[in-house]
C-alpha cells in the first residue's frame, strides 16, 4: 500500500556485489512486512472502536486521519534525520518510535478515552515514517543499479503479504476466534496484548538492528550538468498531477479498505460478523499483492501509462458494481478491487518523476507528501457513509479514480510539455 520511494542514486565505499548485502538486505525487507501487517490492522481496529465508543462513520475515520496524517507531518523532518545521522540510525529511530506508539495502547484501554487511541495510532504511524524514509532507499542502494527495481519489487511484495495476513490475524485478536465481543467498555481490552506484542517484536528488532553491521550509504553529488536545475518542479505538469493521482490513490485504496468490515455486514450485503469479515479484508490486500507480481511482467511490454488507465477504468467499474448491486455480487466486486490497485503506486510515482533529474529527490519528496490523501479521503467517505449510507460512500473513492484514469490518459503529454522547456 503505502511504498515510498525518494528514487535517489547511492554509492558506497565498497564494490556493489549483492552477496555483500544478503544479510541488511534480509533484515531491511522483514521491516516491509511488518509495517504492512501495522497498517493494514487499522481496516479491523476502526469497526472495533466504532462499536466499543458507539463512533459515527466520521468519528471512526478519524483513525486514518491520524495515522496517514502523520505521512503529512513527519516525512520531511524524517528525511532531515536521514540526511544527518543515516540510514541505520534512521531505521533505529522508526522502531523504538512505533514501539513506543504500540505501547501507548496501554494506557489508552486503561483509561478508556478515543482521544488516547489516537494519539497511540499517529506516535506509530510517525515512527513508521521514519521507517518508510529510511528503508526503501537503502534497499535500493543495497546492490548493483540495475538490479535496484529487482529489490524494491521483492521487499513491496513482503510489505504485500502483511497486508494480506494482517486482517485474518487481527480478526481473531481483536474479535475472538468464535465470534464478536460483547460491545462495552471491555471489550477494547481485546487491542491491549495485539499491540503490546507488536511493541516487544519492534524493540527486539531494533535490539537486533543496533548490533548489525550495515553498509554505509552516501549519495551521489547532484548531476549539475542537469537541464533540470534551472527550472521548477512547478513547471513539470506531470508532476504537479501526479502528486494529486497519489493523494487520490493512496486516499481511496485507504478508504475501501477501512469500510470493508462494515459493508459486509450490511443485511443485503453478507450480513457477517466482524471477525468473519474481518478475514475477508485479507483477499482485498492479497489481490494486490498476486496484482504486483503479474503487473512488474506485464509492465515490461505495456506502457506505464495505458495499464494505470486500464486499470483505474476497472476499478471504477466494480466501484459501480458495488454501489448498485447487493449481496455477494456486491461483495466479490469490491474485493477484486486490489487486483487492479497493484501496480498503480509505483507506475504513478514512477511516470510522475520521469526526466526530472537532479530535482527528481525533491519530486520524489513532493509525492511523498501526497500519501496524506490516506487521512483525507476516508474521513470525506465516513461523512457521506453518515448522511446518505456506507454503499453509496463508496462514489467517493470512484471520483479518485477517475482522476487517476485521466492521468494515465494524459500523463504522457503532460511528460512532453516538461521535456520541451528543459530542452
Amino acid at each position: 500500500m503505502s511504498e515510498i520511494n525518494t528514487n535517489q542514486n547511492f554509492a558506497t565505499n565498497e564494490p556493489q556485489s549483492n552477496k555483500n548485502y544478503l544479510l541488511p538486505l534480509t533484515a531491511m525487507t522483514t521491516l516491509f512486512f511488518l509495517w504492512g501487517f501495522i497498517t493494514v490492522l487499522n481496516d479491523v481496529l476502526i469497526p472495533r472502536l466504532k462499536g466499543v465508543f458507539d463512533l459515527s462513520y466520521t468519528e471512526a475515520m478519524l483513525v486514518q486521519f491520524c495515522f496517514f496524517g502523520a505521512y503529512f507531518i513527519v516525512s520531511l523532518p524524517a528525511g532531515m534525520l536521514v540526511n544527518k545521522f543515516g540510514y541505520k540510525k534512521g531505521v533505529l529511530t522508526g522502531l523504538i518510535v512505533a514501539s513506543a506508539g504500540c505501547m501507548l495502547f496501554y494506557p489508552a484501554v486503561v483509561v478508556h478515552e478515543y482521544w488516547l487511541f489516537l494519539t497511540a495510532l499517529f506516535v506509530l504511524a510517525g515512527g513508521i515514517t521514519v521507517l518508510q524514509v529510511s528503508a526503501n532507499p537503502y534497499v535500493a542502494a543495497l546492490g548493483p543499479d540495475k538490479t535496484a527495481s529487482s529489490r524494491l519489487n521483492l521487499a513491496q511484495a513482503l510489505n504485500s503479504l502483511g497486508t494480506t495476513i494482517g486482517p485474518w490475524v487481527g480478526g481473531i485478536l481483536f474479535f475472538g476466534a468464535a465470534g464478536s465481543l460483547t460491545v462495552n467498555a471491555a471489550s477494547a481490552e481485546s487491542v491491549k496484548v495485539p499491540y503490546l506484542m507488536l511493541a516487544a517484536a519492534l524493540m527486539t528488532i531494533a535490539v537486533v538492528f543496533a548490533f548489525l553491521k550495515l553498509p554505509e550509504i552516501k549519495s551521489h553529488k547532484e548531476d549539475f550538468n542537469c537541464k533540470a536545475k534551472d527550472h521548477s518542479l512547478t513547471q513539470a505538469p506531470h508532476l504537479i498531477m501526479g502528486v494529486v493521482a497519489i493523494f487520490c490513490y493512496v486516499g481511496a485504496e485507504v478508504a475501501i479498505g477501512s469500510f470493508l468490515v462494515n459493508f459486509f455486514g450490511e443485511a443485503h450485503i453478507a450480513g457477517l460478523e466482524e471477525h468473519d469479515a474481518a478475514k475477508l479484508i485479507a483477499y482485498y490486500w492479497g489481490g494486490a499483492m498476486v496484482g504486483r507480481f503479474i503487473g512488474s511482467a506485464l509492465l515490461q511490454k505495456i506502457a506505464p501509462s495505458k495499464a494505470l488507465l486500464f486499470n483505474a477504468c476497472a476499478v471504477i467499474a466494480l466501484l459501480l458494481v458495488t454501489v448498485f448491486t447487493e449481496g455477494n455480487i456486491a461483495l466479490y466486486a469490491v474485493l477484486a478491487i486490489g487486483l487492479f490497485n497493484s501496480i498503480m503506486f509505483p507506475t504513478i510515482f514512477s511516470v510522475a518523476i520521469e526526466g526530472l533529474g537532479s530535482l527528481t529527490s525533491k519530486g520524489s519528496g513532493w509525492l511523498c507528501l501526497a500519501i496524506v490523501g490516506g487521512a483525507l479521503i476516508p474521513l470525506l467517505q465516513g461523512v457521506i457513509a453518515d448522511v446518505v449510507n456506507i454503499q453509496i460512500s463508496f462514489l467517493v473513492p470512484a471520483i479518485c479514480y477517475v482522476f487517476i484514469a485521466w492521468y494515465g490518459m494524459n500523463v504522457v503529454r503532460l511528460s512532453n510539455v516538461w521535456q520541451q522547456k528543459i530542452s
